[in-house]
């Protein structure tokens, strides 16, 4: 009895067991996982872990005051509406499309016809609209009835040096360099003078003077280059019919037509000589020398290796019309 007695009395005054607190009761019933997305979005990615997963094993149930257990899908959508309410930005709301109206077509339009199902056009309403598109390129008397031939050919004249010419063509100088000669007496200094004639029509011609005066040679040079005028073929937009390429000594010129609003695109000699010519639309590249006489000179002779289409329907013995086809 003794012994008993004193064993129940150390089992009432001696100490509980040590008991291991939980570490983790103070974590909620659910560890809610919230990836950081790469793109930033309006509402984030919940994911409930199941109760078996809980690490208090006591807590593992947990009934609200009602004693009902909280259900994780309900209590997830509310966590998130909470916690991520300010997240959410304001969207944007979608325009209707009835808002907007096309305009009313005027009074008396008529919507045209699909392109297959008109007539077929005959060569003469082809050759009628390329001409009203690309003109009749200088051949006379065209389909609509136009004159377009009229330009004032102005045979070259001999007049006195002294006096300044008094016509339609107009001069630019393009280079004035200094020669000499030499001779049993010494040397002989001279000037050489290299001008660019024309009427801004199609006629245009270069010549060369030579004189002891700058002046003079100028005025030499004039008239040479009134003397060896030449037409040169033009359009309607004032450019080639075609394309072309001339050699004249070491120097080499190339010429191409442009469209409308191009401008002359070249350099040197070449631009004023199709400048004085009238052209207002192509395109000239030197591919060799540099030589201004010599370039300028290609290039009066590689306009005249163009022709016009007047003079090939002449050649096929064809009408105009017939080369639209």
């Amino acid at each position: 009895m003794a012994t008993t007695a004193t064993a129940m009395a150390m089992a009432t005054t001696s100490p509980a067991a040590p008991v291991v607190p939980a570490l983790f009761s103070s974590l909620p019933q659910r560890i809610r996982v919230c990836p950081k997305p790469l793109i930033s979005t309006s509402r984030r990615l919940v994911l409930p872990v199941p109760k078996s997963s809980s690490w208090d094993g006591s807590a593992s149930e947990q009934e609200d005051g009602d004693g009902v257990a909280e259900d994780p899908a309900e209590a997830s959508s509310v966590d998130e509406v909470e916690d991520y309410e300010d997240d959410e930005k304001p969207q944007p709301e979608a325009a209707s499309s009835s808002e907007f109206q096309f305009a009313a077509p005027p009074e008396g339009y008529i919507e045209p016809a699909p392109f297959d199902e008109l007539p077929p056009e005959s060569p003469e309403d082809v050759a009628a609209a390329y001409e009203a598109l690309y003109g009749p390129a200088f051949s006379g008397e065209s389909l609509m009835g136009n004159n377009v031939f009229e330009v004032k050919v102005v045979d070259p004249v001999d007049m006195d040096r002294d006096q300044r010419p008094n016509d339609d063509f107009s001069e630019r100088v393009v280079q004035v360099s200094r020669v000499t000669k030499v001779v049993k007496g010494g040397r002989q200094l001279s000037y050489r003078a290299l001008v660019v004639v024309g009427d801004m029509k199609g006629h245009v011609g270069v010549g060369v003077g030579k004189a002891k005066e700058v002046s003079e040679a100028i005025t030499k040079a004039a008239m040479n280059g009134r003397r060896n005028l030449v037409t040169v073929p033009l359009t309607k937009y004032c450019t080639f019919p075609h394309r072309a390429e001339a050699n004249y000594g070491a120097a080499k010129v190339m010429l191409r037509p442009a469209c409308p609003g191009s401008g002359v695109t070249a350099g040197g000699a070449v631009r004023v000589v199709l400048e004085m010519a009238g052209v207002e639309n192509a395109l000239g590249k030197q591919l060799r020398s540099k030589n201004l006489l010599n370039n300028a000179r290609a290039t009066v002779k590689a306009t005249q290796m163009m022709r016009q289409f007047s003079d090939v329907a002449a050649e096929r013995g064809l009408p105009m019309e017939e080369l639209w086809k």
